[in-house]
């Protein structure tokens, strides 16, 4: 969001709205989204942490066992929200090393474009060099071959004592006088060119060889940020039915149900967020977290579901679970317009927030999912209960955009 987070100063955050309380509706059959993915040692060379292990969650034995003792009760969720932040630290690991490949990637196929066009331009230039060289030692070659059929004809001091006009024989001298002096101006161009074109001719063929290597260079980014964005994908799929189990788990222990469970653990990961990144940003700053804000550009990424419509649709779709009518609504399209026009792929290229709320740091939006890199909807999530905990709602926090141009 140009966040908020990283903006306010500290008595703003500390005054922020309460914790995000459990929704007021629910719907049992509603999708779980993942809150975490295994970590994997990425071809990019970003290392995650180890995914757990199946005998690392809790089972459902444990949680027979618990009920009907409310201290066993309250160890088992301990020990579920315990399996739940790791993988969601699982999961910011592994999507991080994703973006960051990736953004590896862009940075090179970007370098290797500019070298190739460097060489195309500077091969174009030699060529027209060459040219001109080629030009001015024609014309040299005319001048030349010109002289010598006149001072053959008739050699000049022959001529200085035969003439009968004198005048014409003046004429005559001064337009030779011309011609060497053309001769020369020419000579002198024509060794000026050569250099200039056999600079021309290095530069290119030095340029021609840095764009062979940046092309090699970025396939090999490219190679190391699709097998990131694999270990990625391959962490969510594994862990989602773990964490689908983990809410699951939670909803029969505190008698609610699990999307309950979900939405009311992304509030409370919300608010810790800011409370710690305020904590922060006094340490850092003396007391204020403000930053300036940068411009906002879709990231190069192809594995990242881009739908603006769809997100607004889902978005608008969720209100009720926070409290809110449907007439916030238009703050809502107005806030995430500006901050990101809707891609779930926006990159602010100066502070690195993204998604549609752009989180800042990007990572925070593992608290709403596993896919918090690639789906809109889970970005939605942390950031309609951002905005709840902060702002109390989409108008709020429109408000204070207009206002101070983040939220």
């Amino acid at each position: 969001m140009r966040d908020a987070d990283a903006r306010a100063s500290v008595d703003d955050m500390t005054d922020s709205p309460a914790v995000c309380a459990p929704p007021r509706r629910a719907h049992v059959g509603r999708a779980l989204l993942a809150l975490a993915a295994a970590g994997a040692l990425l071809a990019a060379g970003l290392a995650t942490a180890p995914p757990a292990r199946a005998d690392d969650y809790p089972s459902w034995q444990d949680v027979q066992n618990a009920q009907g003792n409310e201290q066993a009760t309250a160890a088992e969720v301990a020990r579920i929200g315990d399996a739940l932040a790791r993988t969601q630290q699982q999961s910011a690991d592994a999507s991080t090393a994703a973006m960051k490949a990736n953004a590896a990637a862009a940075t090179a196929r970007a370098d290797a474009q500019t070298a190739a066009e460097r060489a195309d331009a500077l091969t174009a230039q030699a060529a027209s060099a060459e040219q001109a060289v080629q030009q001015t030692h024609l014309q040299v070659g005319a001048i030349v071959a010109g002289r010598t059929r006149t001072e053959t004809a008739i050699p000049l001091p022959v001529r200085l004592f035969t003439t009968t006009d004198p005048d014409e024989l003046l004429a005559q001298l001064g337009a030779l006088q011309k011609l060497d002096a053309t001769w020369s101006a020419l000579g002198a161009r024509a060794i000026a060119e050569r250099g200039v074109a056999t600079s021309l001719q290095d530069q290119a063929e030095a340029a021609r060889a840095a764009k062979d290597a940046l092309a090699a260079a970025a396939d090999q980014a490219a190679r190391k940020a699709k097998a990131a964005a694999d270990a990625e994908a391959a962490a969510v799929q594994d862990l989602q039915g773990h964490i689908t189990t983990l809410y699951a788990q939670l909803a029969t222990l505190k008698n609610t149900t699990a999307d309950v469970e979900r939405r009311y653990q992304i509030g409370q990961q919300v608010a810790a967020q800011a409370r710690a990144q305020a904590a922060a940003a006094a340490a850092a700053a003396g007391g204020s977290g403000a930053t300036g804000a940068g411009g906002v550009a879709p990231s190069v990424s192809g594995d990242v579901i881009v739908d603006p419509a769809g997100a607004q649709s889902y978005a608008r779709g969720q209100l009720g679970y926070y409290g809110w009518s449907d007439d916030q609504f238009g703050c809502l399209l107005s806030l995430w317009n500006q901050e990101s026009s809707w891609r779930a792929d926006a990159t602010n290229p100066d502070s690195g927030a993204y998604g549609i709320p752009q989180a800042l740091p990007a990572d925070k939006l593992a608290a709403a999912g596993a896919d918090w890199r690639t789906n809109g909807n889970t970005q939605i999530d942390w950031g309609l209960s951002y905005i709840q905990d902060r702002y109390g709602s989409p108008c709020g926090a429109w408000a204070h955009e207009v206002a101070n141009n983040w939220y």
